[in-house]
């Protein structure tokens, strides 16, 4: 049970080199993502708009083409339009940005997807909070990563991704709309001893503390797995199968 410990533990702080790899410029930060999950939407998005371009100039040219055929050509003006009009097409595709989700719209979808939609809706609301929340928040995409490789294969009714599907779904972005309501000038007045920023920066601290948590609880299941075809393989082909009875030859 210690060495599942230790492995658990290992998973953990290979999470936490992976973070601050991205504190100090890190390929998902270089990409200005807090993890891969708003990252490979964002990369899509730029797929999709390249497809977009491809499709557009292709339709362009050949519309020229056949301008020019008709026309007999389509001279120097029209050569010019066509140049506008590609770059126009390009100006315009290029100006759609990744489409951040809803906050009504972050919990649709399996359990994994959700948590990439999370992670890019949280890169938005980043730059509202308190400092020290924007750091949670930050480093709150690794783990969000860590999660979604965890919940592969898990089924969207076991209690595990309905546990995720009402913490980082649900209650993390109500938390953090709930604080956006507060006029700006209020937010680090003293209240009943604490500040609606305190509060905020504690209460995602305790989320960021349970996804850790379900992390942990689910990669067991992968570990104590792991440790039986280990002590299998072991026992058929390694010390254990040295004294095995099977091995033994009959004098």
């Amino acid at each position: 049970m210690g060495e599942l410990t230790r492995d658990s533990d290992r998973i953990i702080e290979d999470a936490r080199r992976v973070r601050d790899d991205n504190r100090s410029g890190g390929r998902h930060r270089r990409a200005g993502s807090i993890g891969a999950g708003s990252a490979s939407l964002k990369s899509k998005h730029l797929t999709k708009k390249l497809v977009q371009l491809a499709i557009g100039f292709v339709g362009i040219l050949i519309a020229a083409g056949v301008a020019g055929a008709i026309l007999n050509g389509i001279g120097f003006w029209g050569v010019m339009i066509t140049f506008l009009v590609m770059v126009l097409l390009f100006g315009g595709v290029l100006s759609q940005k990744v489409k951040v989700p809803a906050r009504a719209d972050i919990n649709k979808g399996n359990v994994q997807q959700m948590v990439g939609r999370t992670e890019l809706w949280l890169e938005s609301q980043a730059p509202s909070l308190p400092p020290p929340a924007a750091r949670i928040v930050n480093d709150m995409g690794v783990q969000l990563d860590a999660l979604g490789l965890q919940l592969e294969g898990v089924d969207q009714n076991h209690p595990k991704a309905r546990e995720v599907r009402s913490l980082v779904g649900e209650q993390l972005p109500e938390m953090i709309e709930s604080y956006r309501r507060i006029p700006a000038h209020m937010r680090s007045e003293e209240r009943a001893g604490s500040t609606p920023d305190q509060q905020l920066t504690e209460s995602l601290g305790k989320i960021s503390g349970e996804i850790d948590s379900i992390t942990r609880q689910l990669a067991e299941g992968s570990l104590d797995d792991l440790a039986i075809k280990h002590r299998y393989l072991d026992y058929k082909f390694g010390s254990g199968a040295e004294t095995s009875p099977q091995l033994e030859h009959k004098d």
